[in-house]
């Protein structure tokens, strides 16, 4: 058997060829792009109403219209296909299919995403469906979201709902999309939807996210054929002490806890991570950790979705500091419960427009302890990619230099960690479309294609044109 690792190459003129079966593909999520918020059924999210929240979003902006991708949906399939994809991660809106988070569902939700994934479909491009993208249907919160069990027992009904309507057509589902944002900008700094600020809420809220994925992979795998691929996506931190100092070392240790095995210990491996419990005793004795909830989290899976943007740098301090150089928004309170004497600084390099670090070294040091930590288990990139200040120029053209190096660089990151062994199956570049991005509203552009809000009009941007290119051929030209 030939391996990916043996399958790709590096000539000597610094072009890089990926393996023949590498998957290329592009990312979107449903409340950033839809609209028709209160079209066919669809009720609030959790993010229509922290969006319709004065003083919470930028410009006082919203999900209500978007890139209007529910009504401009074929169009947006056609540019995917004009551009050579191979796969689409988009995410289903849990308020358009099942509006209040128990019952029935709507079929014209339903109605909505077997259209799109019959369209990808005849494009030959592979749906790849996320269950959650932060949309909690507002009902849901308001009897206690994520922080309550029984916001699990819902999602794994609504996991059954989806997997019944879409499982002869959809062969790889993500269960969800970052849940430690989910859970520690929603519940601990209130920097997301639903916007609230208690650090045990936001413990509480994770390990029912945790228990969501499990039961979710569950009722995927109960009503899909054998083949069905199923997977949750993480935005790993990758967490460095600003010093070999072992005050700084224990800083990493800390919040490498809170933000990756919080979630890849009961997930991967079947149980929280003992120093997690340690550190966080001051706030709660994890309790609500029902008997045989690892158990129903740990399940099997077809391969670990990473999102990656920039890596993080952490020291020890006093306490007296703050919190909001973490890249994570600005808010007095932490996404970091008992980790008030961590201290959060800027990594050095260039930036993008969302002030974050452009430091590819990360992604491969990253990937690189994935494979060595989870050996068997293959890893698919779900999102990455950079937002710069894009705009047309009086041709009609947006010339994006800088995000075709920040994703050629990352590129060139996997690409060495697949030659050092890891298991990389694919790369999904986020995003496909400029959108409303969360808290920034629409002032941060992540597309490869151009948005005109007030037309709609989509124009490919030149870094659409040179990714798609690298797909084609699967090259990465050298810099």
């Amino acid at each position: 058997m030939v391996t990916a690792a043996q399958q790709s190459g590096s000539a000597i003129d610094g072009t890089r060829t990926f393996p023949k079966n590498f998957l290329w593909g592009s990312a979107t999520a449903s409340y950033q792009i839809e609209g028709a918020a209160a079209e066919d059924g669809r009720t609030p999210s959790i993010w229509d109403t922290y969006a319709r929240t004065p003083g919470r979003v930028r410009n006082g902006d919203t999900g209500d219209i978007a890139t209007d991708h529910y009504h401009r949906w074929r169009e947006d399939v056609a540019l995917m296909a004009e551009l050579g994809l191979g796969a689409y991660r988009f995410s289903l809106a849990w308020p358009r299919i099942q509006p209040t988070g128990r019952g029935p569902a709507v079929q014209k939700g339903l109605d909505f995403y077997r259209r799109l994934t019959d369209e990808l479909l005849e494009k030959g491009i592979q749906p790849v469906a996320t269950l959650y993208h932060w949309d909690l249907p507002q009902e849901l919160e308001d009897a206690g979201g994520w922080p309550e069990r029984a916001t699990a027992e819902r999602f794994a009904e609504y996991a059954a709902i989806a997997a019944d309507a879409l499982g002869d057509r959809v062969k790889t589902w993500t269960t969800l999309n970052e849940p430690w944002c989910s859970a520690f900008l929603g519940y601990g700094s209130g920097v997301h939807a639903p916007g609230r600020t208690d650090p045990v809420a936001a413990l509480r809220a994770a390990h029912h996210l945790n228990l969501a994925h499990g039961l979710a992979v569950q009722a995927v795998r109960d009503r899909t054929p054998a083949g069905t691929q199923c997977s949750v996506t993480l935005n790993i931190h990758h967490v460095r002490p600003l010093t070999t100092r072992e005050a700084d070392v224990d800083a990493a240790r800390r919040i490498d806890a809170l933000a990756n095995r919080v979630f890849t210990g009961p997930m991967l491996q079947g149980a929280y991570p003992e120093d997690l419990f340690k550190d966080t005793a001051p706030l709660t004795d994890w309790s609500f950790v029902a008997d045989g909830d690892l158990e129903r989290i740990h399940q099997p899976l077809d391969f670990l979705g990473v999102n990656y943007y920039t890596p993080t740098l952490v020291s020890e301090t006093d306490g007296s500091g703050t919190h909001n150089s973490d890249g994570h928004g600005n808010s007095p309170h932490s996404p970091w419960p008992a980790a008030d004497k961590v201290s959060f600084h800027q990594p050095p390099g260039t930036t993008t427009a969302m002030g974050w670090a452009v430091d590819a070294t990360g992604l491969y040091d990253l990937l690189r302890r994935l494979s060595q930590d989870f050996p068997r288990l293959p890893l698919v990139i779900t999102e990455n990619g950079a937002a710069f200040d894009d705009y047309a120029d009086p041709e009609g053209r947006v010339n994006d230099p800088a995000r075709i190096a920040y994703v050629r660089d990352h590129l060139a990151a996997v690409h060495r960690a697949i030659a050092d062994g890891s298991d990389v199956r694919g790369y999904f570049l986020w995003s496909l479309l400029d959108n409303f991005e969360w808290a920034h509203g629409y002032s941060k552009r992540f597309g490869a294609v151009y948005v005109d809000y007030p037309t709609g009009t989509r124009i490919p941007k030149a870094s659409a044109r040179w990714y798609a290119e690298v797909a084609r051929t699967g090259v990465l030209p050298g810099a």
